[in-house]
């Protein structure tokens, strides 16, 4: 049964990934917002189009948007997703 992608869905994804995954998250950040001078990033939200991450460079700190390459269907949708994109950075 799939979750819907609400904001609590996106919530608890975001924290996940920020306990857990940041490595990811730079990744993210130096592959699908080309910053590859990224040093650190937090997921910031989350929704069906895309996601915010706050983007720590060696002098500032940027809020970005990545756009999914579709739109999200619910949250095991964003889970597989973000795995996929993971294994591309």
């Amino acid at each position: 049964m799939s979750r819907p992608l609400n904001a609590e869905a996106a919530t608890s994804i975001c924290n996940h990934m920020n306990d857990d995954h940041l490595d990811a998250i730079v990744g993210y950040a130096r592959v699908f917002a080309g910053m590859t001078d990224a040093i650190g990033a937090r997921m910031i939200g989350l929704d069906a189009t895309g996601m915010d991450l706050d983007v720590e460079l060696s002098d500032a700190t940027t809020r970005v948007r990545i756009v999914f390459d579709h739109t999200l269907a619910d949250a095991d949708d964003a889970h597989q997703t973000l795995i996929r994109m993971a294994r591309t950075t």
